[in-house]
């Protein structure tokens, strides 16, 4: 059977009383894993930690957070943890003005293939929606010199807010 739950009740974080009745509440209460994906579907299916399966549903208009309670339609506490943002980081060890067309190129093919990029502190940081080896593949095929591809893992309070694109 599927517990299924769309009740939120605040954020252990920010609400001490939630905090202290989730302790309280241990052998009745869930805990699942969620990407960052997952975090901003309305309907997530998954399993809790103790195997359970799981249907969380919600606006897709906000976005799970580390620490969310939410509770089942059979009264149970469900705790929300998300994991670790992976991005991939692209930085240049050679000045850019002699790649100029190659990178502009590579802006229009990763905008081409909707992956989302920030830009800050001279390197480029792309959300991993699709497997490294795809983003890795495209990327490479430029041979931009001086282009070096490495990740990151960011903690909740570091996560970058990548904004969704979509066409019309």
């Amino acid at each position: 059977m599927t517990e299924i739950a769309q009740t939120y009740l605040g954020n252990i974080q920010e609400n001490l009383a939630l905090a202290e009745k989730l302790k309280a509440s241990k052998d009745v209460c869930l805990e699942v894993n969620l990407s960052q994906i997952d975090r901003g579907k309305g309907r997530i299916h998954t399993q809790s930690d103790s195997g359970i399966s799981v249907g969380i549903i919600k606006s897709r208009d906000w976005l799970l957070r580390e620490g969310d309670v939410l509770e089942t339609e059979q009264g149970k506490l469900l705790l929300v943890h998300i994991q670790a943002q992976e991005v991939m980081v692209l930085s240049f060890s050679n000045p850019l003005v002699n790649n100029a067309i190659e990178l502009i190129h590579l802006g229009h093919v990763l905008g081409n293939h909707h992956y989302p990029i920030i830009v800050k502190d001279n390197k480029i940081y792309l959300q991993l929606i699709v497997d490294k080896e795809v983003i890795e593949a495209t990327i490479r095929n430029f041979n931009i010199p001086g282009l070096q591809i490495d990740y990151e893992e960011q903690l909740e309070s570091d996560r970058f807010s990548f904004s969704q694109h979509h066409h019309h």
